[in-house]
């Protein structure tokens, strides 16, 4: 057995705690998913496919994806139940190194997603009340902070959280879908009539959008510790989580077209908030807006809670200062929960800077993805006798559609955004003297 694939030999100060369920799973999967990105990517795809069926067919594309993805991080996440996340599968299966890499992304992406996410609470907040026009900074970190202070408290404070803000979270889509079906409003502006012609580098370009919108649904793998019985309740949360994000973005999207011409939505960056003026009057900006600070508030409770498990699972894998496997009695790595979020806090604070980072960062997230069906296919190989709850169904078909997936869009990002791409490469490229250091200083 390889170095990477021994199980863990340092013991943490403090225990997690192993009492969460198959509801908090998919709790973590709709807070984690459904965050700003439902607002502005809809116009984003109505503008590169003017047609109601490439509309929606391209949402259906992404959820076939995520339910892919689930797939094979079901296996994974059932044989491998660790505390955080991918990287845990990648360093069992391709070593320290391919380990820290996804590790020390996702740990920077998800951290820096809460900065952003917590803005846009901020930007939000100063429409719909006037008076705190100026303090989305301050509104910014406030929310970063409560959300720190909850879980701090321990993992029952933190998991309830989740589970009522994503409760409300899909209660409020709901209601949103139903009135725009129910109630259609007023007449839509004229609009100019619109190419409707198929291109493909168009679908290519809506299908990046849609698969960022659906990212967040391997939440449930990052708490495989804390699972009362991760052989099934991983495998159930990924398939729920993924089956109810695909049904409330189909809907939302299939109800927005009722409301609005499709024509009307192309290039709106709040196509959701016109709808809904068009049914509440107005008071329909206001509707959404509000909807939307409750989903992203979940979104920062969920964001904390897997940052913090993938710094614990790397500090204790001695790819972080060992100080971060210290966990509180309320089951919370508290010194990877300050962490992360104080790097948060500094995202937000560089919000004017940081926008390249998310983008860096983003890459890797579907890379990451890729990292981890790689990993289903090596660990099927190296490790054929190793109990696994849960088998990938139609594996390796299914498996190897969703890395095509995967590897298709990464190609599409580098041909599309060759800025940023170069600034990926440069991150690879500086990662493995990072990495050399950081365990050096874990060690020490």
């Amino acid at each position: 057995m390889s170095d990477s694939a021994k199980p863990h030999s340092k013991r943490t100060k403090g225990s997690l705690l192993k009492i969460l369920g198959v509801g908090f799973g998919v709790a973590v999967v709709i807070g984690n998913t459904i965050a700003a990105g439902i607002v502005r990517t809809p116009g984003e795809i109505a503008a590169w496919l003017p047609s109601v069926g490439l509309f929606l067919g391209v949402w259906v594309l992404g959820g076939v994806y995520a339910l892919l993805g689930a797939n094979a991080l079901a296996e994974l996440g059932a044989m491998i139940p660790g505390s955080g996340g991918q990287y845990t599968f990648s360093r069992r299966a391709l070593g320290n190194y391919a380990g820290f890499i996804v590790g020390w992304s996702d740990w920077l992406s998800t951290s820096g997603t809460t900065a952003t996410v917590a803005v846009v609470i901020g930007e939000y907040a100063e429409v719909l009340m006037p008076k705190l026009t100026g303090h989305r900074v301050g509104i910014a970190v406030g929310v970063t902070v409560f959300f720190a202070l909850l879980q701090w408290r321990g993992l029952r404070w933190g998991s309830w959280t989740q589970n009522v803000a994503s409760s409300l979270k899909g209660l409020g889509f709901v209601l949103l879908i139903a009135a725009f079906f129910v109630f259609r409003g007023g007449e839509a502006v004229p609009v100019a009539a619109r190419d409707a012609g198929f291109r493909l580098v168009s679908v290519v370009l809506a299908l990046q959008a849609v698969v960022y919108t659906y990212d967040g649904w391997s939440g449930p793998v990052y708490f495989g510790e804390e699972l009362r019985n991760p052989g099934r309740d991983v495998p159930r949360a990924l398939f729920f989580g993924c089956l109810g994000i695909l049904g409330i973005y189909l809907l939302l999207n299939a109800a927005l077209v009722h409301v609005l011409p499709l024509g009307q939505i192309a290039g709106d960056t709040f196509a959701l908030g016109n709808a809904a003026r068009s049914v509440f009057g107005s008071y329909g900006d206001a509707v959404v807006r509000s909807i939307m600070i409750l989903s992203m508030l979940a979104g920062i409770n969920a964001y904390h809670l897997m940052a913090t498990r993938v710094l614990f699972g790397l500090s204790r894998d001695g790819l972080f200062p060992l100080a971060a496997v210290r966990v509180n009695r309320g089951g919370t790595p508290s010194v990877a929960l300050w962490a992360s979020a104080g790097i948060a806090v500094l995202f937000i604070f560089w919000s004017g800077t940081f926008q390249r980072l998310i983008a860096v960062m983003s890459f890797f997230f579907v890379a990451n993805y890729s990292m981890s069906f790689t990993s289903l296919f090596v660990l099927r190989r190296r490790e054929p006798t190793t109990p696994r709850p849960f088998h990938a169904w139609g594996h390796p078909w299914t498996t190897g559609l969703a890395l095509l997936g995967s590897l298709t869009f990464l190609v599409g990002a580098v041909v599309g955004d060759t800025e940023n791409s170069l600034w990926t490469l440069g991150c690879l490229a500086a990662s493995y003297p990072v990495y050399r250091m950081t365990r050096r200083a874990a060690a020490s």
